[in-house]
């Protein structure tokens, strides 16, 4: 796994491998990370974005997100293994002061300080846990009225009340759905 473009390009991220089943890790590979962010830069998307990363991983999509312009991203990541992940990954980068690795669960978010105007959801997959922690995030003050949410699971999710979809694409087993608040 490695960073695809802006500042931090080439760099080689820490990874799981093929993931960990155990810890519900499954990195999104390089190409389905390019393609991602070729539409998001068709939303004016991550320049100068606050990030909300939702399951975070590895934090590849932050990380990519902060490589191309964004201005800070929260982790959130209640597993050890992920959370190793992401401070190695911020650490390689030496990004850490542009970002914040919150260690709870993501369908259980403390009140925003600042919202989001971007929101990585990556939930393991079959569980139902986006919505829930969608719900939380909207609940929690953590979404500008104009985010923009990438959801990637395994089925096409529906849009809750109160958001749209923009735009879906399937990559493999890989579904990546993009909302936006209306």
């Amino acid at each position: 796994m490695r960073i695809i473009a802006g500042q931090h390009r080439g760099l080689v991220l820490a990874t799981v491998g093929k993931g960990d089943v155990d810890a519900h890790l499954r990195p999104t590979s390089d190409r389905t990370r390019e393609s991602l962010f070729n539409i998001l830069a068709h939303y004016g998307q991550p320049a100068n974005a606050r990030v909300l990363d939702l399951f975070a991983g590895t934090g590849a999509l932050g990380l990519e997100a902060l490589s191309r312009g964004a201005e800070h991203v929260t982790y959130v990541e209640n597993g050890r293994p992920a959370q190793k992940l992401v401070t190695e990954n911020l650490r390689k980068a030496r990004r850490e002061t542009d970002a914040k690795l919150l260690s709870v669960d993501a369908t259980k978010l403390p009140p925003a300080q600042t919202p989001c105007s971007l929101v990585f959801l990556d939930p393991p997959y079959g569980k139902s846990l986006g919505e829930k922690a969608l719900a939380s995030a909207l609940a929690q003050g953590w979404l500008t009225d104009d985010a923009l949410i990438v959801w990637e699971e395994s089925r096409a999710p529906i849009p809750p009340q109160g958001f749209t979809m923009q735009d879906q694409r399937s990559y493999g087993g890989t579904i990546i759905t993009i909302l936006s608040r209306t």
